[in-house]
């Protein structure tokens, strides 16, 4: 069990939650007001997409990330910024029976483009989505080659930036040692285990020991799943050796039919945490722990 455990809040993600709740962090203020409202309630890292202000889509504008990490870095409350670097990488197939030509909704760009406003922003982490994957739209794909990888992996070790490395799935995790043994990923290694997305590891204890089980012992490792199981997954979290992500990129729900705010998940995890013994990091130790640079 690990008792020293830090919280992530995930505040907006990229998928279609905006349709579904109206506490969606959408414009560049909400979205810093939701990161700074998470680690107000516990959480040391905040792990952060935008979104195109008009319409709630997922952006990759780099003025937006902009707006929103001036914004948090100018406020009086502290957090860890992790912005995400997985757009770019989707691949949407014609149809089953015609794959080619792409749809219109493909967003396929370099490995240096998905980098941009990391570049210029200089974030202490930024995430890694380390493997392509099915996931439950019919002609959808995440796609990261590894020859993308290898060289985002690259870019993003020599900027000074720490990868949170994205394990979906038993082989993310084989890549991911790959890029460690191959001087891509330095240490300390951080990782994200994904849990419940389909259609990769499902969020059953089995399938999250077979992968808990075969990280090396000096990696450090967060975990979450999505849906009705993202609180469960915090004690699950503890019990593995691990550390804890909620937010409302990954289940919009506090309770059976009572809407949740970032805030509110964060509040929620913490109570998990200390009613299990657990003391709960800032972002400070976090710092220390992961050997971050904040800038």
């Amino acid at each position: 069990m690990n008792r020293d455990v830090f919280i992530t809040c995930a505040v907006t993600g990229s998928g279609q939650s905006q349709t579904k709740s109206d506490l969606i962090p959408i414009t560049p203020a909400q979205i810093a007001d939701a990161c700074i409202e998470a680690a107000k309630a516990g959480a040391a890292i905040a792990h952060i997409h935008v979104r195109d202000p008009e319409t709630g889509a997922p952006s990759r504008d780099p003025a937006l990330y902009r707006e929103v990490v001036e914004r948090v870095r100018e406020a009086d409350t502290d957090v860890v910024l992790n912005l995400t670097a997985g757009m770019g990488g989707d691949i949407v197939l014609g149809s089953a029976e015609a794959p080619l030509p792409l749809s219109a909704d493909s967003d396929l760009i370099g490995a240096t483009e998905r980098l941009v406003h990391v570049e210029e922003l200089l974030p202490e982490i930024c995430t890694l989505d380390c493997g392509t994957m099915n996931f439950a739209e019919a002609d959808y794909v995440m796609t990261n080659t590894p020859g993308t990888l290898r060289a985002m992996a690259a870019w993003i070790r020599d900027a000074g930036v720490r990868p949170e490395v994205e394990v979906f799935d038993t082989g993310h995790l084989w890549l991911a040692k790959t890029l460690v043994d191959e001087g891509l990923i330095e240490d300390p290694v951080m990782i994200q285990l994904c849990m419940g997305i389909p259609f990769g590891a499902p969020a059953d204890p089995n399938s999250l020991m077979a992968m808990v089980n075969n990280i090396p012992k000096d990696w450090t490792y967060s975990m979450f799943s999505i849906g009705r199981m993202q609180l469960p997954y915090v004690a699950q979290a503890a019990l593995a050796g691990g550390n804890v992500r909620v937010g409302l990129e990954d289940n919009i729900w506090l309770d059976k039919g009572v809407p949740a705010r970032n805030g509110d998940l964060v509040e929620r995890a913490a109570t998990i945490l200390n009613a299990m013994g657990c003391r709960i990091l800032g972002p400070d130790e976090v710092r220390e722990k992961l050997k971050l640079t904040k800038r």
